[in-house]
Order: C-alpha cells, then structure tokens, then sequence
C-alpha cells in the first residue's frame, strides 16, 4: 500500500493587521482583557469584500510549487472551510477554477470547523493509500472576520478569531518521510457549545430574515468554559493515541503543533501531557484563531524558523466544534 506524503505547503494571511488596541474602542475591550483572557496581541483581517477562495489562491499556488508539479497535474482538490465564497455550491471547486485547471477533477468541501485539516489529512492520505489518487491539493481556509459580531456585545467571540489560509499537496511515496497516522473523532454532543446557526435548514421558510438577524443566530456563539474544558481532556487524549499508535513517546517527537485558538488551552495541555512549553509550537499571539487554518499556518512558520527538518517526528492536533478533535503522526 502506498504512503502519503506532504510535498508541498505554504500560507497566506491578509496583509491588514488587527491588533487588539484597534478592537478597545470597537469592542469597548482592552488589550489587557484579550492578552490575558487569550494570549493573543494581533491577528490579520481582508481587506472589506475579499472572499476566501481570493485569500486562499496564493497559498495553493505556492503548495503546488513547492510540490513540483502544475494545477493540472492535481487529482482533486479538497477544502476545509465554514466560510466558503458561497452557501453553494462548495468552494473547492472555484479554487479549481481560480488555479485554471483544465481537467475534470475531484473537488469538494469539507465542514470540520477548527480539525478541519486534520481531517483533510486523513481523506487525502486514504485516496493515496489506495492508489485512487496521485496529486491531491488540500485546503484549510477561513475569512472569520466577516461573520464576526463585531460589536461590545460580541466581544468575547469577536477578539479571538483572524482570517488565514494554508495549503497542501499529498503525494504518493515510499520514503520513510510520510504520514504515519491520523486519527479524527467527533461527539455531537458539544454542537450547541459552538456555532453559528444560520443559514441553516432548521430555519425554514426565511434562513435569513430579521427575526433570525436580531437574534444573532448568523453568528458564531460558544460557550467558552465548556470548550475550554473539552479542549484540554480531547487535544492530549489524541496526542496520546497517535503516539501510542506508532509506538512513541514524547521524547521521540520534535515538535507538537497543537490548533491555536487560545494559549491558555494550550498551556494546560501542555501541562497534562508532562510536557515543555518549548515543545509546543505558538503563534496564536500573531493570528488569533484562524479555524481551518491554524495548522499549515504553524506548520509553515515552524518550517521556517527551523524547528523541525527532514526526518523528525511532529504530532498534530486540533479541536473545534461539533465538538471535532483529531491528531495527526508525521515524519518529515
């Protein structure tokens, strides 16, 4: 059976920069209440009118660059996403257009929330596995600032969340450097602990009406100390699997990208898994929580800042709504 690898990866993040002294007035916050509530200083915004597949399209064109290969060479094109260009169709396939393929390709969405791309992982690795596909270009990418409150009232969603994109090409390979294991799992459960509602079906005939907007169903709504005390039990239980899966302790992994939605959330994690801050990649205090994001984002940067190079161990996780939780073994 063949093995998957990562053969190319890249970001994008919007070049305006939000930081938490622009929000105090906007949100009658202080940086203070956001630092000490989040750890995070500043995150990125569009620009008014940019859709996602715009902010994600440089992204992609880089990961298949960086793998080698053209638009045309891809198989399909999977996207994560819960803030597509559209309710529908998907936005897989207007990055399919957007990159000029040619071919009639396999291309869809998938809705994961913040494990989005763990799961992405996990699909795109069983298409190799099996030999169905050779190229496959993934997709993690959300434009949160346009479904933000961004209001006093919506002040303890709104400060958390920035808008990112991150890409990634799966290939076929039969070097040690591949996907060693995902693992995703959900309980539904956690549904009404984060969410947006609308334009949902539940909402029949009117998805979206004044009724619907005045009682602020199209906006995201968590109850924040249930996430926080699921994230911290689910992120290192899958940690813990994924290690024990593929016979590793923690001493054998050089780096744990974790979904950075909150340091506080990583920090306790940290915490019960025995383990170093230093060993924990953070960037959240850069971008806040980027949903789908938030992995290829850290992955690329840590890339960059040498944390990890060929043939070292790194251990991914993510937790999101649903509630969704996933872990991911690779070696570089």
């Amino acid at each position: 059976m063949n093995k998957a690898k990562i053969a190319g990866i890249a970001y994008n993040v919007p070049d305006r920069v939000v930081t938490n002294h622009d929000l105090e007035d906007m949100m009658d916050t202080t940086d203070e209440w956001i630092q000490t509530r989040s750890g995070i200083k500043e995150r990125r915004w569009v620009e008014d009118g940019m859709p996602n597949s715009d902010m994600a399209l440089p992204a992609c064109k880089e990961a298949i660059e960086n793998a080698g290969i053209k638009p045309d060479d891809l198989d399909a094109i999977i996207v994560g996403t819960v803030s597509s260009d559209y309710n529908f169709p998907g936005m897989a396939p207007i990055i399919q257009q957007k990159l000029g393929v040619t071919t009639n390709i396999s291309a869809f969405d998938i809705s994961a929330a913040c494990s989005a791309f763990i799961y992405l992982l996990e699909i795109g690795s069983q298409f190799i596995q099996t030999g169905k596909y050779k190229n496959i270009l993934l997709v993690g990418s959300d434009v949160m600032s346009c479904l933000l409150d961004k209001t006093p009232a919506g002040r303890a969603t709104g400060v958390l969340f920035g808008d990112g994109a991150g890409a990634a090409v799966l290939q076929p390979t039969d070097d040690e450097s591949c996907i060693l294991s995902t693992h995703t799992y959900a309980n539904g459960k956690g549904v009404e602990m984060l969410h947006a509602k609308a334009p949902g079906s539940m909402f029949y005939p009117n998805r979206i009406d004044a009724e619907v907007i005045a009682q602020g169903h199209h906006l995201p709504v968590q109850n924040g100390r249930e996430v926080f005390k699921n994230a911290v039990v689910r992120m290192p239980e899958a940690i813990n699997f994924a290690l024990e899966h593929n016979n590793l302790s923690l001493e054998d992994v050089s780096l744990v990208i974790a979904h950075q939605a909150n340091y506080r959330i990583l920090q306790t994690s940290a915490k019960r898994m025995g383990m170093s801050m230093d060993k924990m990649y953070v960037n959240i205090h850069k971008y806040g929580n980027t949903t789908a994001a938030t992995i290829p984002i850290a992955m690329c940067e840590a890339l960059e800042e040498g944390k990890f190079t060929k043939g070292d161990i790194i251990i991914l996780t993510a937790f999101g709504a649903g509630y969704t939780w996933a872990s991911a073994a690779i070696r570089w």
